[in-house]
């Protein structure tokens, strides 16, 4: 079983023990989800680029939790709609690839749109 595979079933049991399947709609997962990025983005809310990348160790102690939220809320969603979370990410870098050819975008944070990258 992959990592991943065994984090997914660890939740289920998770839920499952506290009854809590009722509430794990992809609706309210979703909900959950964009709370606890709301949650991460405030830990970064008037910091500079530097102090952003060079977090005290209680900070970034709880940076650490709310990542770990939001994977939860994430892999908790996937699995509901029966999505394949590696294989999602695996099709999305190749996407990516086409979208942004490193030849062509390296350096620039414009949108693959203002590109013309043959496709």
């Amino acid at each position: 079983m992959q990592p991943l595979d065994q984090i997914k079933t660890r939740l289920r049991d998770f839920a499952a023990a506290r009854d809590w399947e009722q509430f794990h709609s992809p609706k309210n997962l979703a909900m959950a989800l964009i709370v606890e990025a709301a949650e991460l983005v405030e830990h970064f809310q008037w910091l500079t680029e530097e102090q952003s990348q060079a977090l005290p160790p209680d900070k970034l102690a709880e940076v650490e939790q709310e990542i770990a939220d939001i994977q939860i809320y994430l892999i908790r969603l996937a699995d509901k709609l029966g999505i394949d979370m590696e294989q999602a990410v695996d099709a999305k870098i190749e996407l990516n690839e086409k979208k942004y050819p490193a030849e062509k975008v390296r350096g620039s944070a414009a949108k693959y749109s203002e590109f013309d990258n043959g496709g």
